[in-house]
């Protein structure tokens, strides 16, 4: 029998009760668990991709579900390296001119290497996402576990540990609440005075720690880097209350002995305030949020966490069916998934992806980043920062189709704050008005090119940003909102109006310098004129920021110049391979990756609607053959976009080849979370926008139902989806056909909702809704 941290597995113990936060221990033996929203094992983690994740949009824990040792690994969304600075190179604006001259005249490296002398940031890098710590949970003298189980409920938000020893069930809760902003933990035991516990807090960081009676306290130091001063001070603050035992301080550490159960609650706070602003006091900020949380009992923190968790997490229920493979531990899921017809997989995937966002991206919070809210080390991949050349992007596409609106507010507010540096790094460095950012950002909201011209120098990172802007008000329909943000739209727009160069050969309009994001041309180098990307980009951008003008009946001069700009923009071209070109000439074949994981020259197809199989089939035809030409594995989160442009394509069986190699072990870690690798999370949210891009698209007052159904789901049920226009759809199939369908309007308006070739058409008003039933699509 295995054997790891004192367990020795016999069985799974317990059912998934309906609130896992105030259930009464279970009943001893194996049980059928429910598999609904959960994901549960029959071992302990070993490694951190293995821990599950718990998270309130701004504390998040790794949960690791060990016996005589727990660890819980804790971060706070704002700690970050170094400090408040301005990294624009002083000398890129007078070498502007020079990097253009030689991109018009073919000289691609002597470019490049010019702007990577004189125009990249100082410094290159930027800052990264921190650690707090850990939070270890000693049992000593437990001896031999048995009846092990740990499981995270989505529906809950809660995570679970349950063992045996010595003849006492133990059960443990962890929950990061959003009501009470701390991280509370609950240990019981079947048998009176059975619990002895040790408490005790690390930190990788420059920090002091100190135990007083039951609490524990550690202030710190976010670290230097790259030059920068780490100025962000932060504190943690834990209450240990036993009921029953004894409970000290030893060294650094508390001690309970002979405790009926023992609830932990843990507040971290920072001092940092905003990106420009680190003035806070973090100690007062966790000692407070403490003592409130402290004057409450835990089942009370426990049922309103999850009271507000559902108010989000049960907007949308999805069911694709469910075979025996469900009924296996998560890990052996994803282990045998390439050979198991498990649709169930795919649902839990689903879910998975929307319990992360709620759990690393709720007002007041920072946006989601490379990792989530989750990262272990004070040196991750690429930071763990905002790469927003696709991933920041890609960790929001579930929000609106997905029901989960409010998750975009840390967002918005990574907007309005990038809108202010990036103004001065349109100034300086471009001699522009506007603002810009390239190709990544991070807490302190840098958006000078980084990382070497190669990668760096592409100037359309805030206008993409921008789009998702658009996409809320397309969703929601909130005029007051989208007057808040046009200034944010506007001001991107300008920047282009300024900067925009025209080629020589054709007279249109292009950026330049730019870069099909991190790809080399056949030229042997990145930088170049006029990206596909960037053109679709920039219609997006132009066409949103003038409806937007519209629809608030302001800036009739301003969108004509936009509108003038769009029409002079280089468009879409299809190459000698029947391709869709990735740059202005046709350099595709000769490219040194013809595998390449961006997809850049396809954002046309997705996320933008500019090509579509019906009002652009030649276009759609072109795209299809670069995805052909491009293959369909590569990192987790370029895996993730393919499947949701085959989607777009509306070829189900192609998307759910490609799902299917997502959810694999190759992509997918025994915890669900997606393997770039190393972890990145742009994957799930990825992988579970085209779950629901293939059963349900929208565009210009147009909702597909089933556009992209693979076999694989025959029948099956999705509530609470949203579309475009402020409607929500319900929708059922049965053997690959509608079954029934409601769309419920928030505005008033005119709906076509589309079925394969059947098509209808209705005005509803506010509140109203249309109910479908057949593949007819016949009003009932």
């Amino acid at each position: 029998m295995a054997q790891r941290d004192g367990w020795t597995r016999r069985g799974a113990m317990g059912a998934a009760a309906g609130s896992a936060a105030v259930a009464a221990l279970p009943a001893r033996g194996a049980t059928t668990p429910s598999t609904r929203a959960l994901l549960w094992y029959q071992q302990p983690a070993a490694v951190w991709t293995e821990a599950l994740p718990v998270g309130n949009g701004r504390l998040g824990a790794m949960v690791f579900g060990g016996t005589a040792r727990e660890r819980l690994q804790l971060n706070e969304s704002s700690l970050w390296s170094g400090g408040p600075y301005d990294p624009v190179n002083p000398e890129a604006r007078a070498a502007l001119p020079e990097v253009r001259r030689l991109i018009a005249a073919g000289r691609y490296a002597e470019a490049q290497a010019l702007a990577n002398a004189k125009m990249m940031a100082k410094p290159l890098s930027q800052m990264a996402y921190q650690p707090v710590g850990d939070l270890s949970l000693e049992l000593p003298g437990l001896g031999a576990i048995t009846d092990y189980r740990r499981e995270l409920d989505l529906d809950a938000a809660v995570a679970t540990t349950r063992f045996a020893a010595n003849g006492v069930q133990y059960r443990r809760l962890v929950l990061a609440s959003p009501v009470d902003q701390v991280m509370a933990i609950e240990l019981s035991a079947d048998r009176a005075a059975a619990i002895d516990l040790d408490v005790a807090l690390t930190t990788p960081q420059r920090a002091t720690v100190t135990a007083s009676g039951g609490a524990l306290a550690l202030d710190g130091q976010a670290p230097d880097d790259h030059g920068v001063a780490g100025r962000t001070r932060f504190a943690a603050r834990v209450r240990v209350l036993p009921r029953g035992g004894t409970v000290s301080a030893q060294g650094d550490r508390v001690a309970v002995r002979g405790a009926d159960a023992v609830t932990i609650l843990v507040a971290i706070a920072t001092s940092y305030r905003r990106f420009d602003d680190v003035g806070g006091d973090a100690g007062a900020t966790a000692a407070a949020q403490l003592d409130h949380a402290a004057a409450r009992p835990f089942a009370r923190i426990a049922a309103d966490a999850t009271a507000d968790h559902r108010r989000l997490f049960r907007r949308v229920a999805l069911d694709l069916g469910r075979t025996a493979a469900a009924d296996r531990p998560t890990d052996e899921r994803v282990r045998a998934s390439q050979h198991n017809d498990d649709p169930a997989l795919a649902q839990l995937y689903f879910d998975y992806g929307r319990y992360l966002l709620i759990c690393s991206s709720r007002a007041g919070g920072q946006p989601a980043n490379l990792q989530g809210l989750w990262n272990e080390s004070v040196k991750p991949p690429w930071g763990s920062k905002y790469t927003i050349n696709i991933n920041t992007e890609m960790n929001y596409w579930p929000a609106e189709p997905t029901a989960l609106a409010e998750c975009t507010a840390p967002l918005i507010q990574l907007v309005r704050e990038l809108a202010v540096s990036g103004e001065r790094t349109a100034r300086v460095m471009y001699g522009a008005r506007g603002w810009v950012a390239h190709h990544n950002t991070d807490g302190w909201r840098a958006t000078a090119p980084i990382d070497g011209a190669q990668y760096g120098l592409w100037p359309t990172g805030g206008a993409w940003l921008c789009t998702h802007l658009w996409e809320r008000y397309d969703y929601g329909r909130d005029l007051d909102y989208l007057r808040s943000v046009y200034p944010l739209m506007r001001g991107a727009a300008l920047f282009f109006l300024d900067t925009l160069q025209v080629d020589a050969a054709s007279g249109r309009l292009v950026t330049s310098p730019s870069l099909s994001p991190e790809n080399v041309h056949a030229r042997g180098t990145a930088v170049c004129a006029g990206p596909a990307m960037d053109q679709q980009i920039l219609r997006d951008l132009f066409d949103q920021t003038a409806r937007a003008a519209a629809l608030l009946g302001t800036d009739a001069a301003f969108a004509g110049e936009l509108a003038a700009a769009r029409a002079r923009l280089a468009p879409d071209k299809v190459g000698a391979q029947g391709h869709l070109r990735e740059w202005q000439e046709d350099w595709d074949a000769a490219a040194p990756e013809p595998h390449h994981r961006h997809v850049s020259h396809l954002y046309g197809l997705f996320p933008s609607t500019q090509i579509d199989v019906e009002r652009t089939p030649a276009l759609a035809a072109a795209a299809r053959r670069s995805l052909e030409l491009r293959g369909d594995e590569s990192t987790g989160w370029a895996t993730a976009w393919r499947a949701n442009l085959w989607a777009r394509l509306r070829d189900g069986e192609h998307a759910h080849r490609i799902l299917a190699y997502l959810l694999g072990p190759e992509r997918t870690y025994p915890n669900l979370f997606d393997s770039h690798p190393p972890f990145q999370i742009d994957g799930n949210f990825g992988g579970t926008r085209a779950i629901a891009e293939m059963l349900m698209q929208s565009r210009d007052g147009e909702i597909l139902l089933l556009p992209a159904l693979p076999r694989s789901w025959p029948s099956g049920s999705v509530r609470g989806l949203r579309a475009r226009g402020a409607c929500r759809v319900d929708l059922a199939w049965r053997g690959g056909t509608v079954e029934e369908a409601t769309v419920t309007a928030e505005v008033a308006g005119s709906v076509t909702v589309r079925a394969g070739e059947r098509r209808l058409t209705a005005p509803l008003a506010a509140g109203e809704t249309l109910r479908l039933r057949g593949p007819t699509l016949r009003r009932v």
